[in-house]
């Protein structure tokens, strides 16, 4: 993995950005569901058809990081944010939780034990270019986000 010049979430407008979305979703696998479909849907209609490389990259890592938002960031009535930015040469997704708990770090290996989860960031890691976990700027929590280089 090469270093990237990625700012945390939030803290930096990317220049090249030339598209945007972000949405707020209920901490609930209804919510998720829908974040995941809308950032497929959002690919497609930014130029990145449905049956694209980046399209499923992008759509496979949104619904591990809103499935641990819903899973293992849920705090009672408060909902997750996905943002979604495209620019020429990258596609970036931040999802946003309430709990501030330490996640796992970059190179860790999750051991599953054979279990059949647990394994949603080493997937992560390995279709992102680069990813990471941020503190939440306004509010106790934290971003998780990653980045996938355009051919």
């Amino acid at each position: 993995m090469r270093p990237m010049t990625v700012p945390p979430a939030g803290l930096v407008h990317d220049p090249d950005t030339t598209h945007e979305f972000t949405m707020q979703f209920t901490s609930t696998p209804r919510g998720a569901r829908l974040a995941r479909r809308l950032v497929s849907h959002r690919l497609h209609g930014w130029g990145h058809p449905y049956d694209s490389a980046a399209n499923e990259t992008m759509t496979l890592i949104a619904a591990e990081l809103v499935a641990n938002a819903v899973r293992h960031g849920h705090v009672p009535g408060r909902d997750f944010h996905l943002r979604l930015a495209a620019s020429p040469a990258r596609l970036r997704i931040d999802v946003t939780d309430a709990r501030t708990e330490k996640r796992p770090a970059k190179g860790t290996r999750l051991d599953s034990g054979g279990a059949e989860s647990g394994r949603g960031l080493v997937l992560v890691e390995a279709l992102a270019a680069d990813w990471g976990v941020s503190p939440r700027s306004a509010a106790p929590g934290k971003t998780v986000w990653a980045v996938v280089d355009l051919p």
